[in-house]
């Protein structure tokens, strides 16, 4: 199954969060935060989003920065996605 997605919409797939400390301890995966760097899987075709031109800086394959709590997680095939729009990437890791 694809995820194709509309307008300003980009699909992202969380990085694995490290599950150590700088210090060594080892986490649990409740103690985790949700990891904030995720990779594009795919990416809208822009357009007019409420009344105004949206033009896609992003592209499949870019490691993003989002904030911790936006988006819609979804769960397809057994692997877990977020979808987002484009002004909530905050940057671009490269």
């Amino acid at each position: 199954m694809t995820i194709k997605p509309l307008l300003d919409r980009v699909l992202l797939q969380a990085e694995e969060a490290e599950e150590t400390t700088k210090s060594g301890i080892v986490l649990a995966g409740k103690s985790q935060e949700k990891p904030q760097v995720s990779r594009v899987v795919a990416v809208g075709p822009g357009g007019e989003v409420d009344g105004k031109e949206v033009k896609m800086y992003l592209n499949v394959g870019d490691r993003v920065i989002s904030a911790k709590y936006t988006g819609t997680d979804v769960k397809i095939d057994g692997e877990e996605y977020t979808i987002v729009r484009q002004s909530e990437i905050l940057a671009v890791v490269e």
